[in-house]
């Protein structure tokens, strides 16, 4: 009552947690239960929205990532900064991250992608990354991974976009340089200053 009193119009958000401790052909029926339960209690006055979660898979990381990406004031306009950024640099894939927990911010996806998990993944070993240069009392600024297997090219930078963010830019194109891609960067950290305050 008094949230919605004081804050009729805040978002609630419900962690439905151990998930995998209820048997696989269950998992969505019960999910379905618990939150229409919740829903119920919330008397359809307040905004909710349910995750079903665990610790032992991507769940968790998923629902804390629809959470602050719905929190993000400007999505539309950072996704819109992000696209452009993306067709400049003839990238597959322009990801934003926040630079201390790496959750997913907005991203724009040009060529499709047969892994859903992959902001997970690269998540982990970003991150993994980040704390061995901190173990090697380096700094991280940017990393760039670059892989050619039979006729394929792919290309990764990470860099710091910001006080709070990293990106992530994928391409595929041999004909991309890095250096034109940081060129670009540059160009982009001066339009999204205020976008990302």
């Amino acid at each position: 009552e008094a949230l919605e009193h004081h804050s009729p119009d805040a978002r609630v958000y419900v962690l439905v947690h151990k998930m995998d401790l209820v048997r696989e052909e269950l998992q969505e029926q019960v999910f379905q239960e618990r939150e229409a339960s919740i829903v119920t209690l919330a008397g359809g006055r307040l905004r909710v929205s349910c995750f079903q979660t665990s610790i032992w898979d991507e769940t968790l990381y998923r629902a804390w990532s629809q959470i602050v990406y719905s929190l993000v004031p400007n999505t539309a306009m950072i996704e819109a900064q992000l696209h452009d950024f993306c067709d400049q640099c003839k990238a597959d894939e322009v990801v934003l991250f926040e630079s201390t927990t790496f959750l997913v911010i907005a991203h724009a996806t040009v060529a499709p992608h047969a892994d859903a998990h992959r902001f997970e993944k690269i998540s982990n070993i970003t991150k993994q990354f980040k704390l061995s240069c901190r173990k090697a009392q380096a700094r991280f600024e940017s990393m760039l991974l670059s892989q050619k297997y039979s006729n394929h090219h792919f290309s990764v930078l990470f860099a710091i976009l910001s006080k709070n963010t990293t990106i992530m830019v994928v391409t595929s194109d041999p004909l991309v340089y890095h250096a034109s891609v940081l060129s670009n960067l540059t160009a982009l950290r001066g339009t999204m200053t205020n976008l990302l305050k």
